[in-house]
């Protein structure tokens, strides 16, 4: 490891000289090489590997699992609304090759845009990189639909980098969730974009005469040549058809209760994640997993998932008794099954920057965010999910909730002091 550390300190770029590059070269350095000096073995000081980029890479390794399973989904739903290969492991190369093609432009545009805004900022600052868009990047792409422009992408990263984050101070200084402040651009700037039975489906091009053609491009040509070398099966680029759903059962539940999800979609099917959404939300176990993992490393706070997911059922149930529309109706229990409830609880809720930093401040933060997601979930009819505009919303209250906290603790203690006084 000697002579590599020695040719990354012969390359380095001069600061002044080169700001930019410099701050490029430190990224990267600082992300293979841990520091060489450590904290005296004397004193209070806390004594731990796990910096702020290692700690950003534990979360992007705690959502790989949905980024495979994401990326076949893609493939597979394709295929589903053409009307091929619906068994859920038929043509397996052919789903996996489309769901890369989808889901890869969508990374490197989210990463590229987002740490190049990071990277000009920091070398404008004259300091090191602030390494908290790892998570960020690797979040946008699972929130996003497969379909979705990505000049389009890159003007919701752009927006939520420099207006959410940079002008608040950069990393550790902004007020809401990056990832979910570039899903709520896309939302309300282009809302045909991210809502609606469509476009949760990729690669089918609406015809002028009617019905859908596929989409496919020279990526898809080049791996059917590919393919013909082992006389696999081929992406079909002739194939039409009149028409297809892509419903996603939030949006029949809305319309019909929990019956009419049912005649689509087996419980089966909605808990494993064989369904339309959003590319990382759909595969319930596998976000289940990476929580856990979150919570062993003690990264993400298991209060705010406990407490949101107890709001979420204690909402649920007092919907179920209200029941004044099809949707309220659904059995609290099912409602877990349907949306991105877990994505958003595992990862967007237990941002350490925007969520609550005290422990009571936690339980309340994830309580309320369950309440209000359900009720926005439940009972708006042009956007049948809520979480985002719940944790956006507390995300806004969270200082204030753990001001009140700490004022509660400190009159407590002035009272305690007072009274042995």
């Amino acid at each position: 490891m000697k002579p590599i550390l020695n040719f990354f300190k012969k390359i380095e770029p001069d600061k002044k000289k080169s700001p930019f590059l410099h701050t490029l070269f430190d990224g990267i350095f600082t992300f293979l090489y841990s520091p060489n000096t450590v904290t005296a073995g004397k004193g209070v000081h806390i004594r731990d590997g796990m910096d702020l980029k290692r700690m950003m890479v534990q979360v992007v390794i705690a959502l790989q699992l949905c980024y495979l399973f994401g990326t076949y989904n893609i493939g597979h739903q394709h295929f589903v609304a053409l009307g091929q290969h619906t068994g859920f492991f038929d043509a397996f190369h052919l789903k996996l090759v489309h769901g890369l093609i989808k889901l890869l432009p969508l990374f490197v545009v989210s990463n590229l845009v987002g740490l190049g805004i990071e990277f000009w900022y920091a070398s404008k600052k004259g300091h090191a990189i602030e390494e908290g868009f790892l998570v960020s990047g690797a979040l946008i792409p699972l929130i996003m639909p497969p379909d979705l422009p990505l000049w389009m992408l890159a003007l919701s990263v752009a927006f939520a980098v420099i207006l959410g984050k940079e002008a608040f101070g950069g990393t550790g200084m902004n007020i809401w969730n990056v990832a979910l402040l570039s899903r709520v651009f896309i939302f309300f700037a282009y809302p045909t974009e991210i809502s609606g039975d469509q476009v949760w489906v990729s690669g089918l091009e609406k015809m002028a005469e009617g019905g859908y053609a596929v989409d496919y491009g020279w990526a898809h040509s080049l791996f059917n040549g590919i393919f013909s070398w082992f006389d696999w099966s081929q992406f079909d680029t002739s194939t039409t058809i009149d028409g297809f759903t892509g419903a996603t059962p939030l949006a029949m539940a809305y319309e019909g209760g929990w019956d009419k999800v049912t005649q689509f979609y087996t419980e089966s099917q909605m808990w494993w994640g064989s369904i339309p959404g959003s590319i990382g939300e759909t595969s319930k176990p596998l976000i289940i997993f990476g929580a856990l993992y979150l919570i062993f490393l003690g990264i993400a706070s298991w209060r705010i998932m406990l407490s949101m997911l107890l709001g979420a059922i204690a909402m649920s149930m007092l919907l179920n008794l209200w029941g004044a529309t099809p949707f309220m109706t659904v059995p609290w229990q099912y409602q877990f099954y349907m949306g991105s409830f877990f994505f958003a609880m595992a990862f967007m809720a237990t941002d350490p920057v925007t969520a609550c930093s005290t422990n009571t401040g936690k339980w309340i933060y994830g309580a309320l965010i369950g309440a209000i997601g359900m009720i926005v979930r439940v009972m708006n009819p042009a956007y049948p999910e809520g979480w985002m505009l719940a944790i956006l919303f507390l995300n806004t209250f969270a200082p204030l909730i753990d001001y009140y906290v700490l004022d509660s603790n400190i009159n407590r203690r002035l009272k305690r002091a007072n009274a042995t006084s």
